[in-house]
């Protein structure tokens, strides 16, 4: 797997436990109000397996609530008759944790709210004031929008189709994260942006897999390459500040022409 003796991603954002629910209950299109426990749990604890592979800080919290769905999830194997007894409306095990997620939700919903108002306040200018002209060209969505879950999701799909790997292959790999590291860049030197899914093909290792999401993961941290989807759910882009090579060279020739007139 990943040298993780070379790297240790640790994510200045990273959202918490509610926030993967969230997502998952989202992605999934499930009433909040009737999750369904097993399959819930079952994808809680599948991205949990996928943050400890890539060695990601997990917080203790994430294995609080995954003991707390275990609990929900046996409490609710029981015959009614055996449950605790709760009042009326307590009755269903599961009503705790949508109390929370309804609260977290609404306080997540406010701060969105917020925060699209702080943008467009910005765009406001006096009368006398210069007017600022702004590219609303592109219609994807930036980083701070995109949830890291909807990474972890990619990365799980790309490893679930990746080559399965002999003996012989683990050992002939010779991929690490700093190699991936210069190679996304100097990909996105070539090219304005790129596909996710176009960084992996058929023959990728687990390993090789493995190294590119932690090499993605840590040029976000470095603020190197911005991420940004389709939508949401959607293809998931990568694109770097820096402009490719291809405009450097065209702004060359430009000079060179104009040095001749």
């Amino acid at each position: 797997m990943a040298e993780k003796t070379d790297y240790k991603i640790e994510l200045e954002v990273f959202e918490g436990p509610l926030d993967l629910l969230l997502y998952l209950i989202k992605k999934e299109e499930i009433d909040i109000y009737d999750i369904p426990i097993e399959k819930i749990n079952k994808q809680y604890m599948e991205y949990l397996d996928l943050m400890r592979m890539l060695d990601l800080n997990i917080a203790g919290e994430f294995l609080v609530m995954a003991a707390t769905l275990m609990m929900i999830k046996s409490r609710m194997l029981l015959p009614v008759e055996e449950r605790p007894e709760l009042d009326e409306e307590e009755e269903d095990p599961r009503w705790d944790l949508v109390k929370q997620l309804v609260e977290y939700k609404k306080y997540k919903d406010v701060a969105s709210k917020l925060h699209i108002q702080e943008l467009e306040q910005e765009n406001i200018f006096d009368i006398g004031q210069d007017i600022a002209i702004l590219d609303d060209g592109d219609e994807g969505i930036g980083l701070e929008d995109v949830n890291l879950y909807d990474l972890i999701s990619a990365f799980n799909n790309v490893l679930k189709r990746a080559k399965k790997e002999v003996v012989g292959d683990v050992f002939s790999d010779k991929f690490t994260i700093a190699d991936k590291i210069d190679e996304l860049i100097g990909l996105l030197r070539k090219k304005r942006s790129v596909k996710f899914y176009s960084l992996f093909t058929d023959k990728t290792t687990k390993h090789e897999v493995v190294c590119t999401f932690l090499a993605l993961l840590e040029l976000i941290k470095l603020k190197k390459i911005t991420i940004y989807q389709e939508g949401q759910f959607g293809e998931i882009e990568i694109s770097s500040d820096e402009a490719p090579e291809e405009e450097f060279l065209e702004l060359e020739r430009n000079d060179e022409i104009s040095s001749l007139l």
